[in-house]
């Protein structure tokens, strides 16, 4: 399994945990084979998601994680959103170590070692990674869209307002729906 914090190569866990959430949202019995896929998009080894090495059962506890931890991206209150956060380190997360394995380069894991499940390996990763924009922003950027009929999570990043949408598409939908509801108002 992959690394918990971004390299500086490419490899970012909270844009993999991004579109995993997403997907198990979309489709809540996403595939083993389509978890695969997400996961090797992500920097997974191929060797490592066979049918033997991420079989259905291990499919089937990554949903779970994502679920759990998805539970957190619509969490928009920072202080509830660090209580959960800290429950989650707590519950999987073990003293972060340095590890360099399969041609990747040094990167922090905080999983409880090579025979931590997906699930718990998912959870530790992703709350890390979320702890650390967290800590960054000083908030929690992230969200579900508020665009009527979307439910996309994001992340969001930077100093400014916090982010309600999760595409300018959205953004500007939302925008012309409401111009056209107030038009509709003063006539």
């Amino acid at each position: 399994m992959g690394g918990d914090t971004g390299t500086g190569h490419g490899f970012t866990p909270e844009l993999r945990l991004i579109d995993l959430a997403n997907a198990v949202r979309a489709t809540p019995d996403l595939p083993r084979a389509a978890l695969a896929a997400l996961l090797a998009a992500h920097g997974e080894r191929p060797d490592d998601l066979t049918e033997r090495s991420f079989s259905e059962l291990d499919a089937q506890e990554l949903r779970a994680a994502v679920r759990e931890i998805a539970d957190v991206l619509t969490e928009s209150d920072t202080d509830r959103a660090a209580e959960a956060l800290n429950a989650l380190l707590a519950a999987h997360a073990a003293p972060p170590r340095l590890s360099r394995h399969d041609g990747h380069p040094w990167h922090l894991h905080t999983d409880r070692g090579d025979d931590a499940g997906w699930g718990s390996w998912f959870l530790a990763s992703s709350a890390l990674a979320l702890a650390r924009i967290l800590t960054e922003y000083g908030r929690a950027t992230w969200g579900a869209c508020a665009a009527p009929g979307c439910a996309t999570l994001f992340l969001g990043t930077g100093p400014g307002s916090p982010r309600r949408y999760c595409s300018t598409t959205c953004a500007t939908r939302a925008r012309v729906a409401a111009h056209r509801r107030r038009g509709r108002e003063t006539t």
